[in-house]
C-alpha cells in the first residue's frame, strides 16, 4: 500500500481504539440498551432519507444489522455497563476474526487452512487465558457478555459477505436502520422508561455533555468515518494487506484505557491479549510470497427480494 493508504489505515485503527474509550464515557450518562438504540438512530434516520438502498437481499441486510448492530452493541455495551474494563473489551472483542473464520466454514463451507486452524487455537488459547483470570479475581459475566458481542460481529461479517453490495458503504449506512426500534423496545422493557427519561431530561448537566461527545465520536467518527475509510481501503488492497492493521485497535485501546481511565492490566490478561493478537494476526494473514487479491466492488447481485431505495419507487 502507498504511505498515505498506510497512514490512513493506521488512522482507523487509532479512531477504533480510542472509541471504547468514549463508550465508556457516553455509559455514565446513558442506560446501555438505550445507548445502542441512539448510536444507530442518529444515523439511520438521515440514511433512510437520503442514502439510496444498498439493493442487496432483505435477509443479509437483517441479518447483518441484527448481528453487527443489534448483538454486537447489545452484549458490547451491557458487558462493559456490568464491570468489563474499557481496555480488555477492547481486546476480546477481537475474538470476532475466529469466530468468522469458524461460521464460515460451517455455514458457508469456506475451507480453513492449517494456517488459520493455528491462529484459532491460538486465540482461544488466549481468550482462555484472560477468561480464567476474571473468574478468578470476579464476576466472569462481563468477559462473557464482551465474548458473545465478537460472536454478534461475526454473524454480521458473514451476512455482510454473502449480501455481496456493489455499494458496501451503503450497506453499512443501511444496516444502522435495524437495531434502534427493537432495542429501543428492549430498553423500555428492560431498563424502564423513568431511567431512559431521567437521561434526557439531564443532558444540561456537564456529565452529560461529556456522554453527548462520547456519542458523537462513536457514532460519527468510529462508526461513519472510521468504518467508510476501512471499505474504501479493503475496495483498493487484498484484506490480507489491510486487515493485520485492526490488531493495533486493542493496543491503542488498552493504551487509552490506561492513559484516560487509569484502568490497569494484569500480567495474566496480557499474555492473553498477546495470543488473542497473535492467534488472529497469525490467521488473517497468508504465507509469505503470495498475493491474495480481492476485487475492488463486489460484483452486483439481482436479489429476489430486493431492497429499493425510496427514490427508486
Amino acid at each position: 500500500m502507498p504511505l498515505r493508504h498506510c497512514l490512513l489505515a493506521l488512522s482507523v485503527a487509532m479512531a477504533w481504539g480510542l472509541n471504547f474509550v468514549a463508550i465508556s464515557v457516553a455509559l455514565e450518562h446513558f442506560p446501555p440498551l438505550f445507548l445502542v438504540a441512539l448510536r444507530f438512530a442518529v444515523v439511520a434516520v438521515p440514511t433512510v432519507l437520503f442514502v439510496p438502498a444498498p439493493g442487496v437481499p432483505l435477509r443479509w441486510l437483517l441479518g447483518y444489522g441484527c448481528g453487527f448492530g443489534i448483538v454486537q452493541f447489545l452484549f458490547l455495551f451491557w458487558g462493559m455497563a456490568v464491570g468489563m474494563s474499557t481496555g480488555l473489551a477492547s481486546l476480546v472483542l477481537q475474538a470476532s476474526a475466529p469466530f468468522t473464520v469458524l461460521l464460515g466454514a460451517t455455514v458457508l463451507r469456506e475451507r480453513i487452512s492449517a494456517r488459520q486452524l493455528v491462529g484459532i487455537l491460538v486465540a482461544v488459547g488466549g481468550l482462555a487465558v484472560v477468561g480464567w483470570y476474571r473468574a478468578e479475581i470476579a464476576s466472569v459475566v462481563p468477559f462473557l457478555l464482551t465474548l458473545a458481542g465478537a460472536f454478534g460481529w461475526a454473524v454480521g461479517n458473514i451476512c455482510a459477505r454473502q449480501a455481496k453490495p456493489s455499494d458496501p458503504v451503503r450497506l453499512m449506512l443501511w444496516m444502522c436502520a435495524v437495531p434502534p426500534l427493537p432495542m429501543l423496545a428492549l430498553a423500555l422493557v428492560v431498563e424502564g422508561p423513568t431511567r431512559i427519561g431521567i437521561s434526557l431530561t439531564t443532558l444540561g448537566t456537564p456529565g452529560a455533555w461529556a456522554a453527548l461527545l462520547g456519542l458523537a465520536y462513536t457514532v460519527l467518527i468510529a462508526g461513519v468515518l472510521g468504518s467508510g475509510a476501512w471499505t474504501w481501503l479493503l475496495a483498493r488492497h487484498p484484506a490480507g494487506v489491510v486487515a493485520p492493521f485492526s490488531m493495533l485497535v486493542p493496543v491503542v485501546g488498552m493504551t487509552a484505557a490506561w492513559l484516560v481511565l487509569r484502568e490497569t492490566v494484569a500480567a495474566w490478561e496480557l499474555l492473553g491479549g498477546f495470543l488473542i493478537v497473535g492467534g488472529v494476526l497469525l490467521g488473517s494473514t497468508g504465507r509469505r510470497g503470495t498475493t491474495t487479491s480481492s476485487p475492488r466492488v463486489a460484483p452486483p447481485v439481482v436479489p429476489e427480494p430486493e431492497v429499493r431505495g425510496m427514490r427508486d419507487r
